[in-house]
């Protein structure tokens, strides 16, 4: 196990370096305004270092793992914040050519481990909904379910089922009443030919209506007139993957995070990440003008998140 405690802190950025949740219990109640996470996925991938989430016997053990994490996170959260969960799913364990029990991920990636062998190989297993009910059941309060579809999701090399092109993205309250500014994240209005009434044509042919008209009112959301500042962005983001170059190969594209900070945290709030990696979340935050604590087991990530936010101009979104 490495040396725990602070690694790297300047007047924005805080990062730790131990287990994330011991390092939770050092953090004071009430002392983040806003959690952006990707934990580790069950049984995706072997990170080589000792303690590392993930690779749990069951994903009962995992679902627990994650509840008593976020049970701690939970305390350090200010009452009106929120929690911003990426996951995603994975397979049951499938028996490999040797008799070894290996569990794969949606992709195909396999782990080793001491894992239970389900009874129906093959079955996806839920893991993202298990964790929710899971958070739910604790105390905290699910507010939407968002679906991150992947514009440029990776081919795989399957035949027995349909490809996966998406992940989720929970959004979790601590108390009903939470900080959420929905205008930083609108989307641009998109106008539609408003509906032309009987014998336009022929009044069109004969010169009387120019050639095209619009409606300034009528809005992709029939019935409701247009906000002007643009569009609620709804629970189905489409944003495509960008892995940072020289990071490790589980990080999600900073768009993710700029978008759940822009709407969940106040201005000049601060911003966790319990498994902050490259430090994403942490560039994210920066961008933004937040402050960000950021926990990770492996001081290697912390290397390259610090180089990451000295970049800064490279983290800029498409």
């Amino acid at each position: 196990m490495p040396d725990t405690g602070p690694y790297y802190r300047d007047e924005q950025i805080t990062l730790i370096l131990g287990d994330a949740r011991e390092q939770l219990r050092t953090l004071p109640a009430g002392s983040v305004d806003c959690i952006v996470t990707s934990p580790p996925y069950y049984g995706l991938r072997d990170y080589g270092t000792p303690g590392q989430y993930g690779l749990e016997a069951t994903p009962a053990a995992y679902v627990e793992t994650m509840r008593a994490l976020f049970a701690e996170a939970r305390r350090i959260l200010a009452d009106d914040g929120t929690l911003w969960l990426n996951l995603g799913d994975s397979y049951a364990a499938q028996r490999s050519g040797d008799g070894t029990t290996k569990r794969s991920d949606k992709k195909g990636a396999a782990a080793a481990g001491p894992v239970s062998r389900p009874a129906n190989a093959k079955n996806l297993l839920g893991i993202p909904w298990r964790v929710a009910f899971a958070l739910q059941d604790d105390g905290w309060i699910l507010r939407n379910e968002i679906i991150w579809h992947k514009t440029n999701a990776m081919p795989e090399s399957i035949k027995d089922r349909l490809s996966s092109r998406h992940e989720h993205l929970f959004l979790f309250a601590k108390a009903s009443r939470y900080s959420f500014d929905l205008d930083p994240i609108r989307e641009p209005h998109t106008m539609r030919p408003q509906r032309r009434p009987r014998g336009h044509k022929e009044r069109q042919r004969l010169g009387v209506l120019p050639a095209q008209t619009y409606s300034t009112s009528q809005r992709d959301e029939p019935g409701v007139d247009g906000h002007p500042l643009g569009r609620n962005p709804g629970d189905v983001w489409s944003i495509p993957t960008r892995p940072y170059p020289a990071a490790h190969f589980a990080v999600f594209p900073i768009d993710l995070p700029l978008r759940c900070i822009k709407a969940g945290c106040k201005p000049g709030g601060t911003v966790l990440d319990p498994f902050s990696g490259s430090g994403t979340t942490g560039a994210a935050a920066r961008q933004l003008g937040r402050k960000y604590i950021g926990i990770d087991l492996n001081p290697a990530y912390h290397d390259l998140a610090r180089d990451r936010f000295a970049q800064g101009v490279l983290d800029l979104p498409a």
